[in-house]
């Protein structure tokens, strides 16, 4: 009996296949509602489902948990959900799921930025078990891609009273194609491929996020082979691998759908004056970030969308520095050698580019007169106590955007709340109207240009020094078949991947 204990065990590690990933940081909250960092996000997106996602071009919007829908008027769409798809827990997802997740973001049971996707909904109702029809109180040009947002298990959370604090949000139960089987705080985090999931079982038996802050820990174990897809920073993709890597990892470079920004703190006084922010946004060679840091695997960002979207605005070309006219503008704010502008940098060292962006940065308004200081944190240290509680001179950060872009939840000044996006506390009379336009527009031309005008009014402003969009550099081992890189990444059909 024993022997064949052995040889069983042989086979099944020989069959098993597991997929090491990274991250630079713990998980938050791993409940798709109130997963507002990336490592929270990015780990939720494996468990839950949303009724609907986008193809693989990004254009189209096509069913997950529903089947299908459709368009009954300009303001109500109907859901037709797939039969058959369980909780990981084994019990029946249905429509009153659907019901109890619009519900729960929208009561004040939930501090979610999410929350404002929802609030042109007038109704969800649920028709029958696998129908559900979504009323919105106008027509709104993102009725479909709010409900992108994971759906939540009605019978686990109907009676939890404090949503925030729930062990469901370290213990989730999902839908999704894994399910979390261990989560240890700054070692690891394993997932088990969901042997029920409704597409059907993946081939990857296992995932294991390995939690390690430090950069260049992360890049040993990636050229160890510990680790099967990371992302390279520029430096260690010119200079820092060899022909034995290459051999070893494929790799697929993309213009990221995202671009690191400066945010100024407008409730402090010395930024509410238009001439302060100009002169330093001119004091600020963007493209010297780009070649420094970035090794030309990146661009000038000239604004709050992204190239390629519909919205980003090519008549708006990003400033060129000018330190002659940025003295003139400090000194006519009232800044001058006795009286110089001095501030902070917060920005954090999850990101290994951003402490040398912040020091380059630093160096470059020295040349104006301007002392700049830094504060480089740990990731759950800065966004707790520095960039929720809004306790920041500056903050150094980027956004991921999607090609769709929806400028409510980061630039209207709805967003200045706790727990929101526009955590620089940014108000444009002009910026909230054009919102307000482009948000009733079912017209895809007219929705572009009025996100457009978006983009001219908020760079106008300078409520951002906006400054890189990166190139996305990603490598994965040549062990995993199965892999299609589209212009979204490599992530597509990943339940379909097998690790030779």
């Amino acid at each position: 009996m024993k022997k064949i204990f052995l040889i069983y065990a042989f086979t099944v590690s020989l069959i098993a296949s597991t997929l090491h990933l990274s991250t630079s940081s713990n998980p938050a909250r791993l409940n798709p509602l109130i997963a507002t960092d990336s490592a929270s996000s990015e780990i939720a997106n494996f468990l839950f489902n949303a009724l609907v996602k986008y193809d693989e071009s990004g254009q189209n919007i096509i069913g997950d948990l529903a089947e299908s829908y459709t368009r009954i008027s300009p303001t109500v769409i109907e859901f037709k959900l797939r039969h058959g798809v369980k909780w990981h827990d084994g019990k029946p997802f249905n429509a009153e799921d659907v019901v109890f997740t619009y519900k729960l973001i929208t009561s004040d049971k939930v501090m979610s930025p999410y929350a404002t996707d929802f609030r042109v909904i007038k109704e969800v109702k649920a028709l029958d078990p696998y129908t559900v029809r979504v009323t919105y109180t106008k027509p709104y040009f993102k009725a479909l891609e709010v409900w992108m947002m994971g759906i939540v298990p009605k019978h686990i959370l109907e009676k939890e009273g404090d949503i925030m604090g729930s062990s469901f949000n370290t213990h989730p139960i999902g839908t999704g194609p894994f399910v979390l089987t261990k989560l240890e705080f700054s070692k690891q985090i394993e997932l088990d491929s969901n042997p029920s999931y409704f597409e059907h079982k993946p081939k990857i038996d296992k995932i294991i996020f390995h939690v390690i802050s430090d950069p260049m820990t992360r890049f040993l174990m990636l050229k160890n082979g510990e680790i099967d897809i990371d992302g390279l920073e520029p430096m260690q993709y010119e200079r820092q691998i060899d022909r034995e890597f290459h051999k070893q990892f494929n790799h697929l470079e993309l213009p990221s759908h995202s671009y690191t920004y400066l945010g100024f703190n407008l409730r402090l006084k010395k930024f509410q004056d238009p001439r302060v922010r100009e002169a330093l946004s001119l004091a600020i060679n963007r493209q010297e970030l780009v070649d420094i840091l970035f090794l030309n695997h990146g661009r000038v960002c000239s604004g709050p969308f992204l190239p390629g979207s519909k919205g980003f605005n090519d008549s708006i070309k990003p400033p060129k520095q000018d330190l002659v006219r940025a003295r003139v503008l400090l000194a006519a704010a009232g800044y001058d050698a006795k009286h110089p502008l001095s501030f902070e940098i917060a920005t954090s060292n999850s990101n290994a580019i951003r402490p040398y962006a912040a020091e380059i940065l630093q160096r470059q308004l020295l040349k104006v007169g301007v002392k700049v200081t830094l504060k480089v944190m740990e990731w759950q240290a800065f966004l707790n106590t520095v960039v929720m509680p809004k306790k920041f001179d500056t903050v150094l950060l980027g956004w991921a955007l999607s090609l769709t872009p929806d400028p409510y939840a980061i630039w209207d000044s709805a967003g200045d709340v706790p727990g929101g996006f526009n955590m620089i506390g940014y108000h444009s009379k002009k910026t909230d109207t054009l919102i307000e336009e482009m948000e009733s527009s079912t017209n895809p031309e007219e929705t572009a240009e009025l996100q457009r005008k978006i983009f001219a009014q908020i760079v106008g402003d300078n409520p951002y020094l906006f400054l890189v969009i990166p190139n996305s550099i990603n490598v994965y081992n040549r062990h995993l078949q199965g892999i299609k890189p589209t212009i979204n990444g490599i992530w597509e059909d990943y339940i379909d991947w097998e690790k030779k």
